[in-house]
């Protein structure tokens, strides 16, 4: 800054604030706290040198980044930045977890309310032997079937719906 008031890094550090100082466009006067932080963190010295390196369109950024990190280092001194974004992944995860089930169940539901349809075709006849065989409906839904070794006749296994929870949602 330069003028009367000095920018918040030579405030802390007590020092003059000079025309030039590299702190002074990123760390305001009125918020001392943003450089108190990173500078506890990393050190003004650190903070400095990262700052004359980087080109002047690439500072602000850099900035922002040091705060985060460094109040992320100050909750979390262990994790810091990757401890906040392991939660956050594992909260995404969580989540969509949350929505699988319930997309699912939404489903069960909806399949519940859809009456099956009544086919007027004859049933089809399959060899006990073949069981990896399904009888289809006229809309290739296809239907469970068990089959009896004492005859060749299909027998239809009613659907029973559960929810993903393990509860009957119909009996």
């Amino acid at each position: 800054m330069g003028g009367n008031s000095p920018c918040a890094s030579c405030k802390l550090l007590r020092r003059r604030c000079a025309k030039d100082c590299i702190f002074a466009p990123y760390f305001p006067s009125d918020d001392p706290h943003k450089f108190a932080i990173v500078h506890k963190v990393f050190g003004a010295s650190n903070v400095s040198k990262m700052l004359q390196e980087l080109p002047l369109h690439q500072r602000a950024d850099t900035v922002s980044s040091l705060v985060y990190e460094a109040n992320a280092r100050v909750r979390d001194p262990v994790y810091g930045c990757v401890g906040a974004i392991s939660y956050l992944q594992n909260q995404v995860s969580q989540l969509q977890m949350q929505l699988a089930v319930a997309q699912a169940e939404i489903l069960c539901i909806q399949m519940q309310q859809e009456p099956a349809p009544i086919t007027t075709t004859s049933p089809v006849l399959l060899d006990a032997d073949d069981k990896s065989s399904y009888y289809l409906h006229q809309n290739n839904l296809p239907q469970f079937l068990a089959f009896s070794s004492s005859n060749n006749n299909v027998i239809y296994d009613s659907f029973k719906k559960e929810s993903l929870f393990g509860q009957d949602m119909i009996s």
